[in-house]
């Protein structure tokens, strides 16, 4: 049976854990057919065992994308390997210890900036590194954590998420005329190396106990990873600047 990536070169980042929905997508974009290239940092070695329990082998590459360097040898390595690129998943998100956990008020700039600058700024960074390979258009999807509102303990992750959706709508905006779609996935909480590194993110999570109009799984990252090969896909073939909802309904649920 064909798959709905099939013959699709795909590069994904921020496959850290099994437990990621970077690893999810990256397994289910296997099995509907795609080739997979995935990016890490700062412990290539990790993603490499990680990747190992992928449905096929899967070459790591190493990307900060803080780092202009790395970005700027992205496009020959990906060629080499791949030839060119029909999507790409930004999965990365980090913010200081002090920026998180109830220290919003306290917070030094100097925190948010690095906040910034690898939770939003980075998409504007992956996007330009990867347009050359996808002269052919293609599909960006990344991923967001709902922006409308204020979480518990989620701090300056939240600024950082909407910026990173304004980036999105504003890459959807500028790469529409290379027919370059560029998408988010909202989801729900998921127990991932990321959320584990949030104080309290119990308390953040437990929403979804309570509000849910579906049950939510937060051990369960694949609806997610399902959600980012649909608009990989070319099911979606006109749909840019928006965000999907992988998060049980809480979004539309009042108080």
């Amino acid at each position: 049976m064909i798959g709905i990536l099939d013959g699709k070169r795909i590069l994904i980042t921020g496959v850290l854990m099994e437990s990621s929905i970077a690893f999810h997508t990256a397994k289910v974009a296997q099995e509907q057919g795609a080739e997979v290239i995935l990016t890490a940092f700062p412990r290539p070695t990790l993603t490499e065992r990680i990747a190992k329990k992928l449905p096929k082998p899967a070459k790591v590459i190493e990307l900060d994308v803080t780092n202009t360097e790395h970005l700027d040898r992205l496009e020959g390595l990906v060629r080499e390997e791949l030839g060119s690129l029909d999507g790409v998943v930004h999965s990365i998100g980090f913010a200081p210890q002090d920026a998180l956990g109830g220290n919003f008020l306290n917070t030094p700039f100097e925190s948010v900036s690095t906040a910034m600058h690898v939770s939003a700024f980075s998409l504007k960074s992956l996007a330009m590194a990867c347009k050359p390979l996808m002269s052919e258009g293609g599909s960006i999807v990344g991923l967001t954590f709902d922006a409308q509102f204020a979480w518990p303990q989620y701090d300056w992750m939240g600024p950082a998420k909407a910026a990173l959706e304004a980036t999105s709508r504003y890459l959807a905006r500028d790469l529409g005329k290379d027919n370059i779609r560029c998408n988010l996935i909202s989801a729900g909480p998921i127990g991932s190396m990321a959320a584990k590194s949030i104080p309290g993110f119990s308390e953040l999570a437990d929403v979804w106990n309570t509000r849910s109009p579906l049950s939510w799984n937060m051990a369960d990252p694949e609806p997610a990873g399902r959600g980012v090969v649909a608009l990989l896909s070319d099911f979606f073939p006109k749909t840019t600047g928006e965000i999907i909802h992988v998060d049980g309904g809480v979004h539309m649920m009042g108080a």
